[in-house]
């Protein structure tokens, strides 16, 4: 078999192009949004334990705050569909802050309300101030502080969709294409996902569609 022979300056091109090749790699793949602080953890750890997959369910009338169904299951009344707002109420409960959530409204449209009142002066006085972007309300998340995403739906008839953003060390590329990482009820309940897929029931929503807040002392 013939050997190959490559010159010295053949080498060194090589050399330097993997050198310069793996910073670029590195930099792909290195956490967007800063890493996870042991607050961030203990968020992660508070998010995990609400055990969204197999509470709050769509289409059962839940207690909002522990998500178990309260009423039978002939129940088909209103504030059964699906309860991505109650969720989000619960955790924020748990996190020692007030969100809108019943009595003060029903489970009904509960998301598009919330997001109402995220803007008036009572959620503001309430803690919540609005993130400026994606980016921020991961690094944020990541830091520990309860960050959520909102959708208020234009037809005031039609619901909305609420999550939590959850601690995550994403890359760059994957907040870009899909943004923060988040935790959430409706029809589907993911414990871990992200705004793209948990949005998508909602044209319009991601990536501009849809807004941050964090709380001031979380």
């Amino acid at each position: 078999m013939r050997k190959l022979h490559y010159s010295p300056l053949a080498i060194v091109f090589a050399a330097l192009i993997t050198l310069s090749i793996q910073p670029l790699a590195q930099a792909q793949h290195a956490p967007c949004c800063g890493a996870i602080t042991p607050a961030g953890e203990r968020l992660a750890a508070l998010l995990d334990g609400m055990h969204v997959e197999s509470l709050w369910l769509a289409n059962e009338h839940v207690n909002w705050e522990t998500g178990e169904p309260d009423r039978g299951a002939g129940y088909e009344g209103p504030g059964r569909h699906t309860h991505c707002s109650a969720f989000a109420a619960a955790v924020a409960k748990k996190k020692g802050v007030y969100l809108l959530h019943p009595p003060e409204h029903g489970q009904s449209l509960l998301s598009n309300a919330q997001a109402k009142w995220l803007l008036t002066a009572e959620g503001k006085q309430a803690g919540w101030r609005s993130v400026t972007d994606m980016h921020k309300a991961q690094h944020l998340a990541n830091e520990g502080r309860l960050v959520i995403v909102i959708y208020e739906n234009p037809n005031p008839k039609e619901p909305g969709h609420i999550a939590i953003v959850r601690p995550s060390e994403k890359s760059a590329r994957a907040l870009e294409e899909n943004g923060p990482e988040t935790i959430q009820a409706g029809e589907h309940n993911h414990n871990k996902t992200n705004v793209r897929i948990g949005f998508e029931n909602h044209p319009g929503a991601f990536p501009s569609g849809v807004r941050y807040y964090v709380h001031s002392m979380q």
